[in-house]
């Protein structure tokens, strides 16, 4: 089984890659996903967020409060890492079970979906690195338009994060995301052919 670890820089379009993926036949282990599953009211990741960032980051239903949280992260690096330390653990631990799931099931081409992949793993840990990216002011763009986040907010959330050079360098693949939807997945399709290509190539004995 090919492991291949996919990732970008928030609003690059990673979302909308994998999503493509996953419909060519790709096992999707979507990071985002097991850290919302994590995060649910009553999870013992919950119990410890609350515990150290206390009660203002849980909203008036009972979950977690995702914008008090990302702005008391984005507004200090101390919260920021406090917050990955209860998290990054945890996520870690599902993230195996789910690889020896998809060995278990006999995928093909597992894709594992992780947006700080560069920040907090080895990239030499994969088979294959799939990069998505997109410029810094569009990437800006796009939390405004399509997330309606304010303006300085946008920008704070795009500085706050590596940028994408170093990561271009260190990808197997890079796809631009600087076009229409239809011709970044045509980019993505092209990345799978090669990524199944490698899959079915033996490796040496």
């Amino acid at each position: 089984m090919l492991h291949v670890g996919l990732t970008g820089n928030v609003a690059a379009g990673k979302s909308t890659v994998s999503a493509c993926l996953a419909r060519l036949g790709a096992h999707l282990i979507d990071a985002d996903r097991i850290v919302r599953d994590l995060q649910q009211p009553g999870t013992p990741v919950f119990h410890a967020i609350v515990e150290r960032f206390g009660p203002g980051v849980v909203a008036a239903d009972g979950a977690l409060d995702r914008p008090a949280l990302r702005a008391r992260i984005l507004a200090d690096d101390a919260e920021r890492r406090a917050l990955e330390a209860i998290v990054h653990p945890a996520v870690a631990v599902e993230r195996a079970h789910a690889l020896d799931a998809a060995r278990a099931a006999g995928a093909t081409v597992a894709i594992s979906d992780i947006p700080l992949l560069f920040e907090v793993m080895d990239p030499a840990g994969f088979d294959a690195v799939v990069l998505v990216d997109a410029p810094a002011p569009l990437r800006q763009q796009r939390l405004v338009e399509r997330r309606g986040l304010a303006a300085d907010e946008a920008a704070r959330l795009v500085a706050a994060q590596a940028p994408s050079a170093p990561k271009r360098a260190h990808s197997t693949f890079v796809l631009d995301n600087d076009a229409d939807p239809a011709e970044l997945e045509r980019r993505a399709g092209l990345v799978w052919r090669a990524l199944l290509a490698r899959a079915r190539t033996p490796g040496p004995a």
